[in-house]
């Protein structure tokens, strides 16, 4: 049970996941504004054109408060979305394993050296050349 959460977490928490519910997210904030272009502007001039029905287009101050209310609401939808990234992505870098000064000399560390016999670069834990095969136990490291 706790590998099938562990993996569930790097599921839920790679990029391309939140990258996909941040693009639901805001799609569905920006259906609001598709809607009152539409249901205030393209259909009213469709009707107007063919014939359906008439429009009083002293109704503009309507959609002009229809279009900034869908506006305001997008724009606050982002900011939320954007502040809430930020702190999962600040709580996830804090989250991170730090290096320790061990970990950090151990990486630091060679893991090859350099034959004396043939220069050539071999692994540091080996007693014979593999290119050359000369008995390295002898020599110090060069």
């Amino acid at each position: 049970m706790k590998q099938f959460i562990e993996e569930f977490k790097n599921f839920a928490l790679r990029g391309n996941v939140i990258d996909m519910a941040v693009g639901v997210i805001i799609g569905g904030a920006f259906t609001s504004i598709v809607t009152a272009v539409t249901d205030n502007l393209i259909n009213p001039i469709l009707n107007f054109v063919t014939g359906a029905e008439t429009y009083d287009f002293q109704d503009i101050a309507g959609f002009a408060n229809n279009m900034v209310s869908s506006l305001v609401n997008f724009l606050i939808m982002a900011f939320v979305l954007f502040c809430i990234l930020k702190a999962f992505n600040t709580a996830i870098e804090l989250g991170k394993k730090k290096l320790t000064d061990e970990e950090e000399a151990a990486a630091a560390a060679p893991t090859t050296k350099v034959c004396p016999y043939c220069k050539s670069e071999i692994p540091i834990d080996a007693t014979r050349c593999p290119h050359c095969t000369s008995v390295l136990e002898d020599k110090a490291e060069a």
